[in-house]
């Protein structure tokens, strides 16, 4: 019984120092914290398609160059031999209208790829083709959509 409380002890001992240092943080290691909080909100979203080693970086505008924020981006990709193998990837921009597709394939069937782009009533779209460009960054500009003509 006595090395049993004895264990006990000599565990609790470390734990009840650690909370007693983690309740008296300084406010130099809080701040440093929540800076790298706003730091990761910042960063830009990745979406990995898993499929090679090429990849695009996006910037999506308006036409007077603001950046677009929770612009939707999508894009169908058909490769392999005779277009078989498909890939359909979509993502969001952040702040500063940026998003990347990494793991895209070097050889696609039928090149370029179109990456298009929506916001509520813009629209816009990007070609990439990766046999010419594997690491490539591209603007997209969003522009007001078309509506059809009905007689």
């Amino acid at each position: 019984m006595k090395n049993i409380l004895w264990c006990l002890f000599l565990l609790s001992g470390p734990a009840i120092f650690l909370c007693a240092t983690q309740a008296g943080a300084s406010p130099q290691t809080e701040a440093s914290q929540s800076g790298r909080v706003a730091q990761t909100a910042q960063t830009m979203p990745v979406m990995d398609g898993g499929a090679g080693p090429c990849s695009l970086e996006l910037t999506v505008t308006t036409v007077d160059g603001a950046p677009v924020y929770d612009a939707t981006i999508k894009v169908h990709i058909a490769y392999g031999f005779a277009g078989v193998r498909r890939l359909d990837l979509q993502a969001g921009t952040n702040t500063d209208g940026k998003v990347k597709f990494i793991g895209l394939p070097s050889r696609v069937h039928q090149p370029p790829i179109e990456f298009q782009a929506s916001k509520n009533q813009y629209v816009g779209m990007v070609t990439y083709d990766p046999e010419g460009e594997c690491q490539a960054t591209h603007y997209l500009v969003l522009n007001k959509a078309q509506t059809p003509v009905s007689n």
